[in-house]
């Protein structure tokens, strides 16, 4: 009698192939949470190379505005003592930046919710500059001295120009490092209302001062503050796009921070000295202690008993 394999197999275990009346306990499919790997936005190859590349044209900057100082009396080196000191301190910041100091990494955490899974989270980490901030709180100060001196400004409306531009820088590097977004855009709005403050005092105040000396006078200065204002007037937009929203990486960021900083640094302190050296009205002589040190009847004596007493 022929045997169906199969159909023994079949009545003699319900092991190996079972039945539809078997019956199973439910167990619930596993959810599978997509793991938070960091992401991390830091400078690329441009990035780099673009921060040498403005090193070296701070370096240069630096000598040829030391060169033109000493080739005029120390009485006329005011403006172009101020203009050296600008782009050596550029040089100093772009030179740490290049070699990989002065830099951070500010963290955000980004959530994420999902209709049928868990919620998820995802760290980023974005390089931030803080030489940066370092250079422009020493360098925009005596950016501004170079137009407040050039327009005649008087010493309150300087003081008030200074640490207007001071409250500015500072908001921007706590703005960079905001643990939030409503931290963050505060700051940035502090800023932004204290470089109002500066343009107010610049292009309103100095313009009137500068014009009250001669036209000549006037309108260099209206094309050169108008010219700085201009370029200080991006530096928000650009830090809006890049460490604000994000939206651009870091290399397009040193990118485009190197085109104005060479712009209002070098390109600035030429246009000024060649201006100055070319032009007696815009020209400042300082003596007495600039120029010859603190004489004896213009030394300070401490404790010493007043003749007669």
């Amino acid at each position: 009698m022929m045997i169906d394999p199969v159909e023994a197999l079949m009545k003699t275990s319900n092991i190996l192939v079972p039945t539809s009346s078997s019956s199973y306990p439910h167990i619930p499919l596993p959810t599978v949470k997509p793991g938070n790997t960091p992401i991390y936005q830091r400078a690329g190859e441009t990035g780099h190379r673009t921060l040498w590349v403005v090193f070296v044209i701070m370096i240069i900057s630096s000598l040829a505005f030391y060169v033109m100082a000493f080739r005029v009396p120390v009485q006329k080196r005011l403006f172009h003592i101020l203009t050296a000191f600008i782009t050596t301190f550029a040089a100093i910041s772009y030179f740490a930046m290049a070699t990989g100091d002065g830099i951070s990494f500010d963290h955000i955490v980004i959530k994420e919710s999902h209709k049928h899974a868990a919620d998820t989270t995802q760290d980023i980490y974005r390089q931030v500059y803080w030489a940066r901030y370092v250079d422009w709180s020493i360098t925009t100060p005596l950016l501004l001295l170079d137009l407040s001196f050039l327009a005649g400004l008087s010493g309150a409306n300087i003081l008030v120009t200074v640490v207007a531009d001071l409250i500015m820088v500072l908001n921007g590097l706590f703005a960079a490092f905001g643990s939030g977004a409503g931290q963050q855009w505060g700051y940035y709005a502090m800023g932004c209302i204290a470089y109002l403050v500066v343009i107010y005092q610049i292009a309103v105040h100095g313009r009137a001062q500068a014009m009250a000396k001669d036209n000549k006078t006037g309108s260099f200065f209206t094309a050169i503050a108008g010219f700085t204002l201009v370029l200080w007037t991006i530096y928000p937009i650009i830090w809006g796009i890049a460490e604000g929203s994000r939206t651009i990486g870091v290399d397009a960021e040193i990118v485009c921070y190197a085109v104005l900083d060479v712009l209002a640094k070098p390109v600035f302190g030429f246009w000024l000295l060649f201006t100055h050296d070319a032009s007696p009205g815009t020209s400042i002589s300082l003596d007495g202690f600039w120029a010859h040190g603190a004489s004896k009847d213009g030394t300070i004596r401490v404790g010493e008993d007043d003749e007669g007493a």
